[in-house]
């Protein structure tokens, strides 16, 4: 997602140094950067990775030789513990701003950000942060839009299984599933994500991915974690964690979420053979 939400920072008319190892060539206007290190030379640094560690060691290591006065934003999930422990480091002061969004909606700057920063950090990083999204929150403190966003994929996840067992249904009881799926989006359960997922779900095999299955599985977790510590239980979650343990078990880690339905066919006997419903027109006359 980092690659579109850098070049959306560039047309609204900011100088974007960049670096990424596994990105051979950097987008138009965007200059690359020899080393994370480079980062530390700007007032602004952004980071969007995958997890925890790798952000650790960009700001606790990259970062450490930052200009006076630098500020960094975590715009990857990595939990309100590592923003926390990022905060308390003195040669950088750090935000936390996760997003919400597949990459096609970071293409199209149609994402959301949870922000978790002081009033005035939040109001001086808003207008970088509305050239790559549509949305800016501030949820509250530091480490206050990391909690926004566990919450959000918690609740994400629990849809994308509730999708999965309806599409399992209608189709145990012989429902065409793009009939189905049409009805459900047209229902009171047709939430955005129902919509937009349409084709990941009834057409896996030639659906970009969004958002792997592992990456939803290791925000699940975090969110199952911070429920822990405050005594939470959360039982649609952990039976979200599941099945999602078990798409990846059976290989499917690195495919769209959507392939939870997958890894429910799987864990469910094959669906009897039935007479599926035609919408198409037959000879028959009453």
């Amino acid at each position: 997602m980092g690659g579109p939400m850098a070049a959306h920072l560039v047309e609204a008319g900011h100088t974007v140094l960049a670096y990424d190892p596994e990105v051979a060539q950097a987008p138009a206007h965007i200059v690359r950067a020899g080393s994370a290190d480079a980062l530390a030379m700007t007032a602004l640094s952004i980071s969007m990775l995958p997890d925890g560690d790798a952000t650790r060691a960009l700001v606790t290591d990259s970062l450490r030789g930052a200009v006076p006065g630098h500020l960094h934003i975590v715009m990857g999930t990595v939990g309100p513990d590592v923003i926390h422990e990022l905060g308390a480091l003195s040669h950088v002061a750090v935000i936390d701003a996760p997003v919400s969004g597949s990459v096609s909606m970071a293409e199209a700057a149609s994402i959301t950000t949870m922000v978790g920063a002081g009033v005035e950090q939040f109001e001086y990083v808003r207008p970088v942060l509305a050239a790559m999204t549509a949305a800016q929150f501030h949820a509250g403190p530091v480490g206050s839009g990391s909690t926004a966003k566990l919450a959000v994929n918690a609740v994400l996840a629990g849809l994308s299984q509730a999708v999965a067992e309806g599409i399992l249904l209608a189709e145990a009881g012989a429902l065409d599933p793009a009939v189905f799926y049409d009805i459900l989006r047209n229902s009171a359960a047709g939430a955005p994500y129902v919509g937009y997922k349409q084709q990941a779900y009834l057409a896996p095999d030639t659906t970009p991915v969004a958002a792997p299955v592992s990456l939803i599985r290791k925000d699940l977790a975090l969110a199952l974690e911070l429920g822990r510590r405050h005594r939470l239980t959360l039982p649609g979650s952990e039976a979200a964690l599941t099945v999602l343990d078990d798409a990846i078990a059976t290989g499917l880690g690195p495919q769209d979420m959507a392939q939870v339905l997958t890894a429910l066919r799987h864990s469910n006997p094959p669906v009897l053979p039935h007479t599926r419903f035609s919408t198409q027109q037959t000879g028959a006359r009453s």
